[in-house]
């Protein structure tokens, strides 16, 4: 596993020891950032199930100020810490231990958007819909933001949750991933 692109291309990431996660495979990771544009102007990240911190980093690499990233595993923690110091970008990440629904409710109180949100939650354990439900409930998203949620192949999102629409699907063998924007039409506030 290492970082595709970016100024922080080729660097080597470590994987959480053990079975608890399945890291992001670099193939799907280039996948996604060919799809939602390959390199961010600034802004703020969010990796709501961080396991190794691959995803958030590779969008910090790519241009991204600051990621938050959130992990209920102790040993996701100390990885995506060490990944990050590997990496030299701790200066530009905060790291949570809590789980996805709780992180959600503390960044409500901070008054966070963020221009990118990664779900990539342990298959057997979907929440999606909900959780893109709280994130739309809340305007944690930045009008032009974009989610990316990875999920087993066989799981269908509806094409509108909340205020958001589905405006990608693609499969990579028995991963699937699902790109939603805010509704055409949308003001926000």
């Amino acid at each position: 596993m290492r970082v595709v692109s970016g100024i922080k291309k080729g660097l080597h990431l470590k994987a959480v020891p053990g079975t608890s996660t399945r890291p992001t495979t670099d193939k799907v990771k280039e996948a996604i950032f060919n799809i939602i544009g390959p390199y961010f102007d600034g802004g703020v990240g969010l990796d709501l199930f961080g396991g190794s911190g691959g995803l958030g980093i590779e969008a910090l690499s790519r241009g991204i100020d600051k990621m938050i990233f959130v992990d209920r595993d102790q040993k996701a923690i100390q990885t995506i810490k060490g990944n990050l110091e590997t990496c030299r970008l701790q200066d530009q990440a905060e790291v949570y231990r809590n789980d996805a629904v709780r992180a959600l409710k503390a960044i409500v109180k901070r008054d966070i958007t963020f221009d990118v949100i990664f779900l990539d939650p342990p298959y057997k354990q979907q929440k999606l819909t909900e959780l893109i439900e709280e994130i739309s409930k809340h305007q944690l998203l930045t009008n032009a933001g974009v989610i990316i949620a990875e999920h087993d192949s066989e799981v269908v999102l509806e094409k509108s949750i909340g205020n958001f629409e589905l405006v990608r699907h693609e499969e990579y063998g028995i991963i699937g991933v699902s790109i939603f924007r805010y509704e055409e039409g949308w003001e926000g506030e």
